[in-house]
């Protein structure tokens, strides 16, 4: 049996139109969470070529641009991202953000470079752990990139629950045929 094996730029179009009709006024975050940063990094990048297309604004953020120092105990600065980013978004017009705070490859933080936006916009964050506190409730959408090889017994999908936190859920073990799924335990 030829198992369905959707086109990238469907799935990407349909989860803009999704995300726009629901939240066509006013600043809107959604996180693109996944196992492999690079995977919800490229991932974003695409989705928001796909929302542009439309002529809505959208701003795409790494979290890797928000990491501590190597030699930190943590792996990501949650509050300098609120701080200066999420916070300074929802603000609306006039207000400026950031869209990095630290260069992971040189372990050093960056100077600030101030983006704003109209009033209605969209935020990309994309990453790993992004269903977790202190972030969970952060976002007014997020999407789970399941690769298909995540053990689900590993700390931060047992501890987390993506799948049934994610308000989306897209299959990307086949990275040119994503598709959503629909995980409806009714």
């Amino acid at each position: 049996m030829t198992r369905w094996a959707p086109l990238k730029a469907d799935v990407l179009d349909a989860l803009a139109t999704e995300i726009l009709q629901r939240y066509s006024k006013g600043r809107v975050v959604v996180a693109i969470d996944a196992v492999e940063p690079a995977t919800a990094e490229a991932f974003a990048s695409e989705l928001a070529a796909a929302i542009g297309r439309t002529s809505h604004p959208v701003f795409v953020a790494p979290l890797s641009a928000f990491r501590l120092p190597r030699e930190s105990d943590g792996d990501y600065d949650y509050s300098l991202l609120q701080r200066v980013l999420l916070d300074p978004f929802r603000l609306s017009v006039g207000t400026g953000f950031v869209l990095a705070g630290f260069d992971a490859a040189r372990n050093l933080p960056v100077e600030p470079r101030w983006s704003t936006g109209p009033r209605d916009a969209i935020l990309i964050i994309a990453g790993e752990l992004l269903q977790n506190p202190p972030l969970r409730g952060q976002w007014n959408y997020s999407i789970w990139l399941d690769d298909g090889a995540t053990d689900p017994k590993s700390p931060y999908v047992k501890k987390a629950k993506p799948s049934t936190t994610a308000t989306a859920i897209v299959d990307v073990s086949e990275p040119e045929h994503p598709r959503r799924v629909f995980a409806d335990s009714c």
